[in-house]
């Protein structure tokens, strides 16, 4: 198969299932917050869900990719994604809310696996590295056109999720034609693969860097904007626009399976997990200015798509015999971290403050870089 035909929708497959129907809810939270009355601790539980759903649906999309292929699992995440949103537009109240969170961020852990998959299917075996990075990089444009849309919308937040689920069911569309049937039009049929991560040499180290990782980039996905109004006399346009920095440095990211073929997968993890520690160190020293809460912003987008395009590879380098279950096991472990890292940044916030509950989670993130792949 032709590389763009795979790569292209795939990259707006995981623009709107990551970037609109996961991640904006940081960006929409303090307008969803003053319209709904909830409180930040109440805000880290229904944010927490996400990361919840994420990780029963990658087990799920996982298990049905190795035994059917992949087609079936990106449509479902496609119409995941939209009916999530499309629900969350008109939701009356907070109990609702978190039954469309779930849907919304289920979409994410449906579309990872597959994708692996159909990559390792469809594309030639020397494009496959850059055909999952680039493709995992599709959250990076995702988080920019949602920060965009925050500023032509703002405070309309229920409009704005409406727009997102009329976008995501046109980029479904895309995806249903461009995804080929399994055995049809191909020579190739999908093998079964083996689901067990017992005794598979390096799989520890990964899942504990995966785990750390996801608890400590959750506070900046939740509540980096919330940080900043409270922080900063800023404008509503300046606070997307630190959302738009995320996405548009995270593209820069799509450029980790490069970086790993020419200074190694180790070095890589390393440099990515400190860089991403730093974001949220650098942020919490200086909140109120706009000058570092962007750069904060461009570190933590870069480094973010960055080490989840490293993890991808590497997952896929620890399970080379089943390449959905290599991105399944680091991408569910990263979640499982998000979900304890969100429930504990609403508490640590509401006791501690924004400032110190930074600095703890950029030091959690710190440790993780001891915990990589080996040189070899």
């Amino acid at each position: 198969m032709k590389f763009s035909r795979l790569v292209l929708p795939g990259v707006t497959m995981i623009a709107v299932t990551y970037g609109l129907a996961r991640f904006s809810f940081g960006l929409l939270l303090p307008e969803i917050n003053q319209s709904l009355e909830m409180s930040e601790f109440v805000s880290g539980i229904i944010s927490s869900l996400f990361y919840l759903a994420y990780c029963v649906t990658i087990i799920l999309s996982t298990v049905i990719t190795t035994r059917e292929g992949p087609r079936r699992m990106i449509i479902l995440a496609g119409l995941s994604a939209f009916v999530g949103l499309l629900l969350m537009g008109i939701t009356p109240n907070v109990w609702v809310l978190a039954l469309d969170v779930l849907l919304a961020g289920g979409s994410t852990g449906l579309v990872s696996p597959p994708y692996g998959a159909a990559i390792s299917l469809w594309i030639k075996e020397d494009q496959q590295g850059k055909a999952n990075t680039w493709i995992n990089s599709g959250t990076s444009f995702g988080i920019a056109l949602s920060g965009a849309g925050a500023i032509v919308l703002s405070p309309n937040w229920r409009l704005t999720y409406l727009i997102y689920a009329v976008l995501t069911l046109l980029i479904l569309i895309w995806n249903f034609r461009a995804i080929p049937k399994t055995g049809i039009r191909t020579n190739l049929m999908f093998e079964k693969g083996n689901l067990s991560i017992q005794g598979v040499k390096g799989s520890i180290p990964l899942v504990l860097a995966s785990l750390i990782l996801g608890i400590s980039t959750a506070a900046f996905w939740t509540f980096s904007r919330s940080f900043l109004e409270a922080a900063g006399d800023y404008s509503d346009w300046q606070l997307s626009g630190f959302w738009i920095m995320i996405g548009l440095f995270g593209v820069l990211g799509g450029f980790s399976g490069s970086l790993v073929e020419k200074g190694g997968l180790s070095l890589a993890y390393k440099s990515g997990s400190l860089s991403i520690a730093s974001a949220s160190i650098v942020l919490s020293f200086a909140p109120e200015s706009l000058l570092m809460a962007y750069l904060s912003a461009g570190i933590f987008g870069c480094s973010y798509i960055f080490l989840t395009g490293v993890l991808l590879v590497w997952g896929i380098r620890v399970f080379i015999t089943n390449a959905s279950l290599g991105i399944g096991v680091p991408f569910l472990l990263l979640a499982v971290g998000q979900v304890i890292g969100s429930i504990l940044a609403g508490w640590f916030i509401g006791t501690w403050g924004y400032a110190a509950s930074f600095i703890v989670y950029g030091l959690v993130g710190m440790t993780a870089a001891f915990i990589g792949p080996k040189k070899r």
